[in-house]
């Protein structure tokens, strides 16, 4: 199978093969915009095998990325929530609400997202192997996971500034351990939460000027900025 940034590029990004892929010809027949916006039906399909973990990194991408994406955060944050509820309760493939599979998002947009994640993407495959494997494949592991983005998800929706960066950031990681069956990037993504939801605290409770810096710190440890 091949890497996910390698057929992100290739379907957002390339010019159209004249042999496309099976997920790339069986996206293209679900798709139900004739406006060229990228659907969530779309994405369900072209992430074929790798479902939770696929969408989990593309669909927290846009807010995890250290740019504005406005109108990104809460509805995305829906989708995540009500796919990290599934995850908990151990449904083997994910389920969205057939008026929600035919939302569309503007395709320049997504692709712009995409080119700024592709660094993010590529560096950790560069390590992501399968490990401790049974963190994101057991019922307990999986239902900690869910819980943990749940959580995170719901933090998106909080309408402060400074809430949705940082547990976009631990969905994005959880996401890519379940991708690739990485318990330790999975373990990554947890402790990144933890980071979370001391700074969404902070936020609600203290004001988001009050701790600014240590936002910016924290992104700066994750980021290398």
């Amino acid at each position: 199978m091949a890497k996910l940034s390698a057929e992100l590029q290739r379907y957002f990004l390339d010019a159209p093969s004249l042999t496309p892929t099976p997920h790339e010809t069986a996206a293209a027949e679900v798709s139900t915009t004739t406006s060229g916006d990228v659907t969530l039906n779309e994405l369900l399909t072209l992430s074929g095998e790798r479902t939770f973990g696929f969408l989990f990194v593309l669909l927290s991408l846009p807010s995890a990325l250290p740019i504005p994406a406005p109108g990104y955060s809460i509805p995305f944050g829906i989708v995540m929530l009500l796919l990290a509820v599934q995850l908990i309760i151990g449904r083997e493939k994910p389920w969205l609400p057939k008026g929600w599979m035919a939302k569309g998002f503007e395709r320049t947009k997504v692709a712009g997202f995409i080119t700024k994640g592709l660094p993010w993407l590529q560096k950790i495959e560069a390590v992501s192997r399968p490990r401790l494997s049974i963190i994101c494949t057991s019922p307990v592991g999986r239902l900690v996971l869910g819980l943990a983005i749940a959580l995170m998800s719901t933090c998106m929706l909080i309408p402060i500034p400074g809430t949705n960066t940082l547990p976009a950031i631990a969905i994005f990681v959880i996401g890519f351990g379940l991708l690739d069956d990485d318990g330790a990037i999975s373990l990554a993504g947890l402790t990144i939460c933890t980071l979370a939801i001391g700074l969404v605290g902070s936020i609600i409770f203290l004001g988001a000027e009050a701790v600014d810096q240590g936002k910016d710190w924290i992104k700066g440890m994750i980021f290398g900025q």
